[in-house]
């Protein structure tokens, strides 16, 4: 099965920058769409960045000039680069894989056939 694995998350002052890993294995992440989505308390889950298997990217409206999405296909690795976070961006953050290499709706949950098991990001102001 595939299985993903983030890494990176941490405390962060407002206006800091952090950088997540997922390190994917039984997987090639430059042949199928991933993405990057978040989950605060009592908040649905919701798509922050996806990428394709061919490069294209997709950001939500909020962290779009703030986030950058990018994958290392030569390890199977997937990134998000998160700068001038803000208290909004407090979530745990999971990373997610599909099987085909562009989806309808990049940001949707439901195209998504693997999930990690998340990494926290607190960000204080």
């Amino acid at each position: 099965a595939v299985q993903l694995v983030e890494s990176g998350g941490g405390s962060m002052q407002a206006g800091g920058s952090l950088s997540l890993s997922c390190a994917a294995s039984r997987y090639t992440v430059n042949r199928a769409s991933m993405a990057w989505f978040r989950q605060a308390p009592g908040k649905a889950r919701e798509g922050v960045a996806a990428v394709t298997g061919d490069g294209y990217t997709t950001y939500a409206d909020s962290v779009k000039g703030r986030f950058t999405i990018s994958k290392d296909n030569a390890n199977d690795i997937l990134y998000l680069q998160m700068n001038s976070l803000n208290s909004e961006d407090t979530a745990m953050y999971y990373c997610a894989a599909a099987f085909r290499e562009r989806l309808v709706s990049p940001l949707a949950q439901y195209g998504y056939i693997a999930w990690g098991q998340g990494t926290q990001v607190t960000v204080s102001s």
